[in-house]
């Protein structure tokens, strides 16, 4: 799914995973610690922190062996034991995260969501949280035989294309395309506006076009709703009423019935193909789209960011989000130079 973009190999990633309980249905290192991104200098990225997500079938079980093993990882949540940390898991977009963990020298964020709760957003977009992370460039560490979790993985990405089309023109570069795409979850993030650089989707794509292509190309080459002259970097799509119904009809449904509910009146009740039908006549139909996916982005990225505060604690709360906070400056101090 992705390739190191940094110098270092992916034997250092291993060597994290080789801390934790090695039940994982998926594990995947992302963020600007895995790939370069644009305006960090040479060796910027080796010294950010590394970000994990470990997918897990049986959450309690798993944070039952981790407290055995990284006891120290927790906050004051850790004396409530295994489960009540996985019935806090399950708030929000379904992932608990620990942060500012010193590991082999570096350090770390790894947040843990139940293998379920993963297919399920991949599938229907239901926070667009983790699934909005595979739609971009990762390190693939682990992943076992699920052919469920595979299917859904492919899916994501071809979901992220079809909502990626709705909102860009008729003809568009291959770089918007992944700008786009790169763009879906966050939208509506309200850290976009508060302690994330703002420049942070364009620092994302540039530099890691090919890594883009090798997650999309087959995609792109196998839609019947695309010509990708892909020597010139060029795509041009279907903008008529028929092809953006095609592409309305399939969305995930979480997306789907959020964009119901902004086209349709309360208490009419209408049938969601005859609302599709009617949006992908709208002259604004990318921007419904747009604003279906921001009102799913938003909700989880509040509830998530809530949830930091308890899981990390206060006071690593407080020194992650000043991290960031710095991050966005220096993104600004950039822009304005």
């Amino acid at each position: 799914m992705a390739l190191p973009a940094l110098s270092s190999s992916g034997v250092k990633f291993r060597r994290v995973l080789a801390h934790f309980p090695q039940e994982l249905s998926l594990a995947f290192a992302y963020g600007s610690g895995v790939f370069r991104q644009a305006g960090a200098s040479a060796g910027h990225g080796e010294n950010n922190m590394l970000d994990f997500v470990f997918a897990v079938d049986d959450s309690v079980t798993w944070h039952m062996m981790n407290l055995l093993k990284n006891r120290s990882h927790y906050s004051f949540l850790k004396v409530f034991g295994p489960k009540q940390i996985s019935s806090i898991q399950s708030y929000g977009a379904g992932i608990y995260y620990n942060t500012l963990v010193p590991c082999n020298g570096r350090m770390i964020k790894y947040g843990v969501i139940n293998t379920d709760t993963l297919i399920d957003d991949l599938l229907h977009w239901k926070t667009l949280y983790v699934a909005g992370r595979l739609q971009k460039p990762v390190k693939i560490l682990t992943q076992n035989e699920n052919s469920k979790l595979q299917a859904a993985l492919v899916s994501n990405l071809k979901s992220a294309v079809t909502a990626a089309f709705l909102m860009l023109p008729e003809s568009f570069s291959e770089e918007d395309l992944y700008m786009q795409i790169a763009g879906l979850s966050y939208s509506g993030d309200f850290r976009m506006v508060i302690g994330e650089d703002r420049s942070k989707v364009q620092n994302i794509v540039k530099p890691n076009v090919p890594y883009f292509q090798k997650l999309y190309s087959n995609i792109l080459q196998d839609c019947p709703q695309v010509v990708y002259k892909h020597h010139l970097g060029r795509l041009e799509i279907d903008k008529s009423p028929e092809g953006q119904f095609t592409q309305l009809m399939a969305l995930p449904r979480t997306l789907q019935q959020k964009i119901t509910s902004l086209v349709d009146p309360p208490g009419k009740n209408r049938d969601v193909e005859e609302i599709l039908l009617q949006v992908a006549h709208d002259p604004d139909c990318g921007f419904v789209v747009h604003q279906g996916i921001s009102g799913i982005v938003r909700s989880s990225s509040i509830v998530q960011s809530a949830k930091t505060i308890l899981t990390a604690g206060a006071k690593k709360s407080v020194t992650y989000s000043m991290k960031k906070l710095y991050k966005m400056t220096k993104g600004w101090l950039r822009k304005t130079s």
